[in-house]
């Protein structure tokens, strides 16, 4: 039997999803009946906003004769359907280095991405097969032919060798199986070697433990075997060995070169590693896999226990959602404001967004979310160097030698009519341009140097709306450069707010603390006593705003009479409020720390 392991990769919404389930139909693995579209996204937020979360993993065997495979082979096709937003980029690095080949689908109306170029080095980096793909030829506005020249232009592979395909009427599928089995390498371990299998996903199972989904590199892993993990040096027996084709099917074995899920009754979350390698306990491997590169996390922001829910709640649930989930992580926080909590580190807003989310839904957990940061880099006055990930952990002042802020390259793919709105975007995000390019006529790749704080709260959507929702973008961290930075602090009713603290530019501070106080004062609820919200920079206050008092009428039963009597119940009324101003706490509801996020009005 011939085994071939590739991964679907693409930018999002060009199809990666539909075409997965258009291979599983063509190979008879689902019925026309059981067909049904995102068959492989089952989390229910992938279905709500269509797009893929979670890389997914299926095998599926296929019979094929062509010139190379004169007689009729059993090929046995692993695939894995990846997701194709910029913040889930890791997902698609992690599937490619358990592959030999990848699929690179380019929609045939929108033509190359952002994406699409990112997904494309990422697979040509990891030294893998890549067969082009254009989708999406049944529509009206299908433009194949200009399409597989940009493919030609931009990526370089030769517009002759893109296979048309529609995934959702089944057309040139076939073709692109045939392909599959001819062009794809076999996989390059030995089978006589000692186990080594690389991990590149896990789930939790309340019955079953910790599911480890491997790829089988060299050996072959048996049901009842012990295996070792080399990274956590743990040993567990193998109870069940399973495949998805695309439900889960047991099996005595998975070979080399081939794709599934071990159970093993492991119960600790932490004994299991992204990346870290299982071996043979009897013959053990002399060393482990290369694994994965470490994760670099972009953005920064706190989650804290809100309504019902408790700390250890919380803990408990973002514990399960890390093991399902390597590129986020956490570490325990408190703040005077909202109490204990944790520091949560995402690769993008959109990344924190499913975070919260899934915390929602599937742990029934409630979460009060501060505003997003990034990472900064303190050079003191002593030499040495800090990373800070939340303004508070800012040092003094006195001590601070130079503020150091996070850099990207940015590429941008949008119309050519669209380039002035989106030059002016950059420019006013203190953007660096670096050049121009043209893709054909009517499209231009833009790239420019921006601070990544300057692009991580509304700019996608600034983007998304000056190009009439045809601009696209993709970015790599290139490191931290010096800039004019200061802490805003913000004051609710003379108390600083450590959640609501914000590094930004000192050039945009002062209109900054301006429309963040203005946005506080509207999501603030009156209380009985006047609030004063200032913002702040050190010890200088550069705005100032004003919840006045929720209003009573205490004079109302006085009619006629002497005045000195109403007076007399107003001087009682002051007095009152000012001593309740002095003990009272301020309620700030979670929409208040979310009005930072917005940046422009």
């Amino acid at each position: 039997m011939q085994i071939r392991n590739f991964s679907i990769i693409a930018h999002i919404d060009h199809g990666k999803s539909t075409l997965s389930d258009r291979l599983l139909m063509r190979a008879g693995a689902i019925t026309e009946r059981e067909f049904h579209s995102q068959m492989l996204d089952d989390m229910d937020l992938e279905r709500e906003r269509g797009i893929t979360i979670k890389a997914s993993a299926v095998t599926v065997f296929h019979e094929h004769q062509s010139e190379k495979f004169p007689e009729k082979e059993l090929f046995m096709l692993n695939f894995i359907d990846t997701p194709g937003h910029v913040d889930f980029h890791y997902e698609v690095q992690k599937a490619l280095q358990a592959c030999e080949g990848a699929i690179l689908v380019v929609d045939s109306t929108q033509g190359v991405q952002a994406q699409t170029v990112a997904n494309a080095y990422a697979a040509i980096e990891a030294g893998l097969e890549i067969i082009p793909v254009i989708n999406k030829i049944d529509l009206p506005s299908a433009d194949p032919t200009r399409v597989a020249e940009e493919i030609e232009q931009v990526l370089g592979f030769p517009a002759e060798d893109a296979i048309l395909v529609s995934a959702k009427t089944g057309q040139g599928v076939d073709e692109l199986i045939s392909r599959l089995c001819d062009q794809l390498p076999p996989p390059r371990g030995k089978p006589e070697l000692p186990l080594r299998a690389l991990i590149f996903d896990s789930i939790y199972d309340d019955y079953r433990g910790v599911i480890v989904y491997v790829r089988v590199i060299d050996g072959e892993l048996v049901k009842g075997q012990k295996i070792r993990l080399m990274g956590t040096d743990k040993l567990y027996q193998v109870s069940d060995l399973c495949k998805l084709v695309p439900r889960p099917k047991r099996v005595e074995k998975i070979g080399t070169g081939e794709v599934g899920f071990i159970v093993a009754a492991i119960k600790d979350l932490h004994d299991v590693r992204i990346g870290d390698t299982v071996t043979d306990d009897a013959n053990r491997a002399p060393e482990a896999l290369p694994g994965y590169k470490p994760i670099q996390q972009m953005v920064y922001c706190d989650f804290y226990p809100g309504g019902k829910t408790q700390y250890d709640e919380l803990r408990d649930a973002m514990d399960r959602l890390q093991l399902n989930d390597s590129s986020f992580t956490f570490t325990p926080e408190s703040s005077d404001a909202l109490g204990f909590g944790f520091r949560c580190g995402f690769l993008g807003l959109l990344h924190m967004e499913i975070i919260q989310e899934r915390l929602e839904r599937e742990f029934n957990i409630e979460v009060i979310q501060t505003a997003p940061t990034v990472t900064y880099e303190i050079l003191m006055t002593d030499k040495t160097t800090i990373r800070i990930d939340a303004p508070s952990e800012l040092p003094n002042l006195t001590q601070i030698e130079e503020i150091r802020e996070p850099y990207i390259l940015m590429n941008l793919i949008l119309p050519a009519d669209g380039v002035g709105a989106i030059m002016h975007l950059c420019e006013e995000r203190r953007g660096i341009y670096q050049k121009t390019e043209y893709i054909g006529a009517s499209r231009v790749i833009l790239v420019y140097e921006l601070p990544l704080a300057e692009v991580i709260y509304d700019f996608y959507d600034r983007l998304k709306s000056a190009t009439k929702g045809y601009g696209t973008m993709d970015y790599d961290l290139i490191g931290f450069r010096p800039g004019n930075l200061v802490k805003l602090d913000i004051l609710v009713n003379a108390d600083r707010v450590d959640a609501l603290s914000v590094i930004v530019h000192r050039e945009k501070a002062e209109s900054r603390g301006r429309k963040l106080l203005i946005r506080l004062k509207d999501e603030i609820d009156k209380h009985l006593f006047e609030i004063p919200l200032q913002a702040a920079i050190g010890g200088k206050i550069v705005a100032r705003e004003t919840i006045k008092s929720v209003g009573k009428n205490v004079t109302a039963k006085c009619y006629g009479g002497d005045v000195t009597r109403k007076r007399k119940l107003l001087e009682k009324q002051k007095e009152g409020k000012k001593r309740m101003k002095r003990v009272g706490s301020v309620d700030i509801p979670q929409e208040a720390f979310m009005a930072i996020l917005e940046q422009e009005d």
